[in-house]
């Protein structure tokens, strides 16, 4: 594959729902151009963009795919995204990398959830996009109606459009390009005609400023409209040097907007990360400014460590592409950096500059794993770390009270391919177990206790004696001495308090941590000989104990504070849920695309599967953010089976 120049160069990111099309399109693309000898198919697992092992035996894309292809002079270098819910990682990286998006639409289907969220994104990144509804050989395809429909919910800027232009051009397509330039609205108004290169000039400025959305139809099994969407995409995609600066932190950590430009000193943002089992980690970055040769020297601005670059090549698919240079514009990949990870900025170490991160979903949905062998702990945890590399949108987290790894992402799809890639690429089997709740405990009520450890059994013996008054506090633990008269020598205080602080790790209810208490050590007694520290600690634990339980012990459980959003149309669904997992919805707020914003509250254990319980109800438009907000007691029906599970596992 020759060079290109960044004006030769088109970076498109292909989005929709999963199944509408998006890799038969490739197929078709580049069996149109030569690149292949035969059509392949999804349902075959032989296509160039789902070449990953999973993505064969799935049937559907899970990972981002680069796929450039030569036509006319023009490398247009498409990202392939995965269209489900769960994978909105990917396409949010894929976007940081394209000029343009093409949101592919299934005829049978319409508008679906991956059709909305691809727009989302498209907008939130500000995105020139297009339309192009595909399988228009469906019985129910409608032309007509699918467009009215994608016009009623993504506005007046779409038009319909077929390519190339005729000379007899839709009226709201042609006022849509005398929109785009002043000349060319005054022409329109005067009644004149426009030349081909003013139409073809009018689209692509108003494509690049948002003013026109062209909607397509077209078969690409049959290999229909391949080349017509290829020429459009050549003539009006913006270049990778039409793209707006982009924002960065220079080396003072000052704000400073890098304008694609192959002059200057290198700086290329890493965007997506491929674990491959032949090569290793392969990191796909797109040039922002200046060149890249084989050999060359780069700094990870992120990391802060050199890098060299060996040599670097094109993807096509997993097929690996010699370059002999790459310039401004263009997405190359290099292969095993040791420093470098998905959203790092390589760059001159002279005039280094770090582009933000990839804005990643917040995790909604955990799962609980354990090894089956708890000899590959460890290689669980290492082997987790290596497949964040690739997936840096799904975590891993270590719940210091409950002692449970827990996998967090966006629904159960992305998780078990995760769990099936750490089987197959690491040989790693786990158990999901269930999640357990971090439980708390307190007091209502106050005691009044008694302390006293003695011990004597030859020698120097063990004498400690406390007297403490337990209260509910509005801190997590108050320590304070009331003593007169040398009771207890001063010097052993500080033991009293360790004592009672390690007690609260175990409560007497059901062993969970304690909090929200003050204790008042007041009287107590000593022995010359026999009373040291570790006699006092054991006589705080035995006072601790004892006061607890004295007290009125209530457990407590964590209440989650959760912003949903919603449409209009399942909000009574989803306010009725919420009251069957104990929520409670604090607030309403309608949003200006129709949804609602609910503000609710509801407890942790209730919530596990909230995010496949939403998706269900709303057909996978509704989403959520949760965090923690306080702890509340627990109903006195659920503390006893809690309570009592506790002793049961004690008494095993």
């Amino acid at each position: 594959m020759k060079n290109y120049g960044s004006e030769s160069i088109r970076n498109v990111a292909l989005l929709g729902h999963g199944g509408c099309g998006k890799t038969t399109f490739l197929e078709a693309a580049l069996f149109a151009t030569g690149v292949t000898k035969k059509l392949g198919s999804v349902s075959a697992g032989n296509t160039v963009s789902d070449y990953d092992k999973m993505e064969i035996e799935k049937g559907f894309s899970i990972n981002t795919a680069l796929v450039p292809v030569e036509w006319k002079d023009t490398k247009i270098n498409f990202i392939d995204t995965p269209g489900y819910p769960d994978f909105a990682g990917e396409v949010n990286a894929a976007l940081r990398a394209a000029e343009a998006a093409v949101i592919m639409v299934d005829a049978g289907a319409g508008i679906q959830v991956g059709t909305e969220q691809a727009w989302k994104a498209c907008e939130k990144h500000g995105t020139p996009r297009f339309f192009i509804i595909n399988k228009r050989d469906k019985d129910e395809f409608d032309f007509d109606a699918t467009f009215s429909a994608l016009q009623d919910q993504f506005g007046s800027a779409l038009v319909p459009l077929s390519w190339p232009l005729t000379d007899e051009i839709d009226e709201d397509l042609m006022e849509a390009i005398a929109s785009a330039d002043e000349e060319l609205m005054e022409k329109y108004f005067e009644g004149e005609e426009f030349t081909d290169v003013e139409i073809k000039q009018g689209m692509a400025k108003g494509i690049q400023n948002g003013d026109i959305i062209p909607v397509c139809s077209t078969l690409f099994t049959m290999g229909g409209g391949v080349e017509e969407l290829l020429d459009l995409l050549a003539g009006c995609v913006p270049t990778p040097a039409m793209h707006a600066p982009y924002q960065a932190v220079n080396g003072k950590g000052e704000d400073v907007e890098v304008a694609c430009s192959t002059d200057g000193p290198l700086s290329a943002f890493v965007f997506k990360t491929v674990i491959d089992p032949f090569v290793g980690k392969i990191s796909i970055m797109k040039i922002l400014t200046g060149k890249v040769t084989p050999g060359a020297e780069a700094y990870n601005s992120t990391s802060e460590k050199s890098e060299k670059l060996g040599k670097p090549f094109f993807l096509r698919g997993k097929n690996q592409i010699e370059l002999n240079s790459a310039e401004a514009g263009d997405i190359i990949a290099v292969a095993k950096l040791a420093n470098t990870e998905t959203g790092d900025t390589l760059c001159d170490k002279t005039e280094a500059v770090a582009c933000p991160k990839i804005e990643l979903p917040a995790p909604c949905y955990f799962i609980a794993v354990e090894a089956k062998d708890k000899n590959d702990e460890d290689k669980m945890g290492s082997s987790l770390r290596r497949l964040m590399e690739e997936d840096p949108s799904f975590v891993v987290e270590r719940n210091p009270e409950t002692r449970q790894t827990l996998l967090g992402g966006q629904g159960d799809m992305q998780l078990n391919i995760v769990l099936s890639k750490l089987k197959d690429r690491f040989g790693v089997e786990v158990n999901t177990v269930p999640q357990k709740i971090a439980y708390r405990e307190t007091i209502k009520g106050e005691s009044d206790v008694q302390g006293k450890h003695k011990k004597q059994s030859g020698g120097a013996g063990q004498y400690g004696d406390v007297h403490i008054r337990f209260s509910p506090s509005q801190e997590e633990f108050e320590f304070s001495e009331e003593l007169f008269g040398g009771a207890i020598p001063k010097n052993y205080v500080p033991a009293v308090e360790k004592g009672l602080r390690e007690s609260m790790e175990n409560g007497p209810l059901a062993g969970c941590r304690v909090q929200n208490i003050k204790a008042v050590l007041y009287d107590g007694s000593y022995h010359d000989v026999d009373s040291n520290e570790v006699s006092f600690k054991i006589a705080a634990s035995l006072a601790f104990k004892k006061g607890i339980k004295e007290a009125n012990p209530i457990l407590l459980e964590p209440i989650m504070r959760m912003e949903i959003m919603v449409p209009n149309d399942y909000t009574g669904d989803v306010m009725g849920d919420l009251t069957k997992r104990r929520g409670r919805i604090l607030g309403m707020e309608p949003q200006p695309n129709g949804d609602q914003k609910l503000d609710a509250i509801a407890p942790q254990a209730e919530l596990f599967d909230y995010a496949l319980g939403l998706r269900a109800m709303t057909q996978g438009r509704g989403s959520f953010t949760m965090t923690f907000d306080n702890y509340s007691e627990v109903p006195k029906n659920l503390a006893d089976e809690i309570i009592a599970q506790h002793e049961a596992e004690e008494n095993k």
